[in-house]
């Protein structure tokens, strides 16, 4: 079924929802639905509608709301992903995995090993980022838009994960993450370093603001795998990898 989503006020049942712009050019001219068709549709905030097609123009659908639901598709924990810059197009992969396996909201951090630096161009590329995770939300069925925040330096992303449950994956070493996670964890932060790993300083830093040490295991991993282990990871600890009812 095709799914979109739309922010918007609770509708209930019997109650008609309007797209506009190009998702209503996609439902007619791309998927060439008709009238009486179906048409999944998330409010971005976990609750989901089963909808029909009432009427539908070159500019604008109307869909008839049959019954609602919360997603199923949402994780019990929300995860910020704090990445550091990579080289190349190799954020636009962790985004689009990260999201598919869960993430909640992804940082891009400028670190003293990133190669990649923000620049002049930095709001064009959260604004293609932005769209990348969009696009993965729907295709994975999430029930929420996991946000990509602004790019920011290292020292504005300590500030921010200061206090919060944080988790180091750690090229030096560490913990393993089962030992961090507990299965009923609601919340916590995840930061990775870019392909140079975490300098010295900023592993004190990180320790400093309550960051624990994390390892991935003994082989080392790229920095567009160790993001999507660590996801993964936490998923299956917190019982966020079995099939939905």
């Amino acid at each position: 079924m095709p799914r979109f989503f739309k922010s918007m006020a609770p509708a209930a049942v019997g109650e008609t929802v309007e797209l506009t712009g190009q998702d209503a050019v996609h439902i007619g001219r791309s998927l060439r639905l008709k009238v009486g068709d179906p048409v999944l549709l998330c409010d971005g905030k976990s609750t989901e509608y089963d909808t029909v097609i009432d009427t539908i123009t070159a500019s604008a659908v109307t869909l008839r709301v049959e019954a609602v639901r919360p997603s199923k598709a949402e994780p019990s924990v929300e995860v910020t992903l704090y990445q550091g810059l990579p080289k190349g197009d190799k954020m636009e992969w962790i985004i689009q995995k990260a999201v598919e396996l869960g993430v909640t909201r992804i940082v891009p951090v400028e670190t003293a090993r990133s190669v990649a630096r923000l620049g002049e161009k930095a709001d064009k590329k959260r604004a293609r980022w932005q769209a990348i995770a969009e696009e993965a939300a729907g295709q994975s069925g999430r029930g929420t838009m996991p946000e990509v925040a602004a790019p920011r330096l290292f020292k504005d992303a300590l500030a921010e994960m200061a206090g919060e449950p944080l988790i180091v994956c750690y090229e030096g070493g560490g913990q393993p993450l089962s030992a961090l996670v507990s299965p009923d964890v609601k919340r916590l932060s995840l930061f990775i370093g870019p392909e140079g790993g975490i300098a010295p300083d900023e592993m004190e830093a990180l320790t400093r603001v309550g960051g624990q040490a994390a390892s991935l295991g003994p082989r080392i991993l790229r920095c567009e795998t160790a993001p999507l282990a660590a996801l993964a990871v936490v998923m299956a600890l917190t019982g966020n990898m079995q099939a939905a009812d």
